[in-house]
């Protein structure tokens, strides 16, 4: 199906909305595993809808399998908030790229329901759903990896802040253990510990 080609999606998302969203969370809840406890069934549900109806709306633009066109930043947005969200509650990747993944079977069974015998049509459809669902997944997949460096990269920071502590011993007196090795980047955060102790101790 080229890209200018009207594309029966957003008519099957508009015409089967509850019933993709009851088999897409149904799918999302058997296959979470590890993230069970992290977050309920309620949130769950309210995200889901939340996304379909973003997803609907830019279903409806020119260019479908475009996600940078304009028509997606609604939905780029809500998905890097969820990545986000989701690394920050200590889901695994694969739980957060399931969130779009798992919509596949739901849609392309009310697909094959709206589309009937015509085998060609629907042979197109379901390639487009699945290019356009797999590119926002690994937009998906992507956010959740730099999100979960940025949490590393701050939970290293602070832990070397934590190795490096400016005791005052008595007045006029400051001490600096260290223990373990000093690189660039640890000598920074010593130098720049000991520079405000100095300066709020005077």
């Amino acid at each position: 199906m080229s890209a200018e080609t009207k594309s029966r999606i957003l008519d099957v998302l508009t015409r089967y909305e509850k019933e993709i969203l009851q088999g897409w969370v149904k799918e999302q809840l058997s296959a979470i595993t590890q993230g069970k406890d992290l977050l309920s069934e309620a949130d769950l549900r309210r995200e889901s809808a939340e996304f379909l109806s973003l997803f609907a709306k830019a279903a409806g633009s020119k260019y479908l399998t475009d996600i940078t066109a304009p028509e997606w930043a609604g939905t780029r947005e809500f998905l890097a908030g969820l990545s986000r969200s989701r690394a920050a509650q200590g889901f695994t990747p694969s739980e957060t790229a399931i969130f779009v993944f798992s919509l596949k079977q739901p849609l392309f069974v009310r697909l094959r329901e709206a589309i009937g015998t015509d085998a060609a049509a629907l042979g197109d459809e379901i390639w487009t759903a699945t290019v356009l669902l797999d590119k926002l997944a690994l937009f998906t997949a992507e956010t959740f990896q730099k999100s979960r460096e940025e949490i590393i990269k701050r939970q290293q920071m602070e832990m070397l802040e934590l190795s490096t502590p400016v005791v005052k011993i008595w007045e006029g007196i400051l001490a600096l253990p260290l223990i373990g090795t000093l690189d660039s980047s640890r000598t920074q955060i010593v130098m720049e510990s000991l520079l405000q102790t100095i300066v709020d101790t005077s």
